[in-house]
């Protein structure tokens, strides 16, 4: 073991820490890109609501008898 000071400067490997780290920025991209592709087919009929009728039948309620 030397106790010079190395002239040459070496890049350490990533870590695997760092891998982690860009897996999951690239996996985060991945799932950006997929909500943004799955808004554009839905976003036409997002606020359009006219199209959407209720399917309930409305009942006329009995009066209601009161025990005493």
């Amino acid at each position: 073991m030397s106790t010079q000071v190395s002239i040459e400067n070496r890049k350490q490997p990533p870590s695997v820490y760092t891998v982690m780290l860009l897996l999951s920025m690239l996996f985060m991209l991945i799932a950006v890109i997929a909500m943004w592709v799955e808004l554009s087919r839905w976003s036409p009929d997002y606020y359009r609501t006219n199209t959407a009728t209720p399917s309930v039948m409305v009942v006329p309620s009995q009066p209601s008898t009161a025990i005493v």
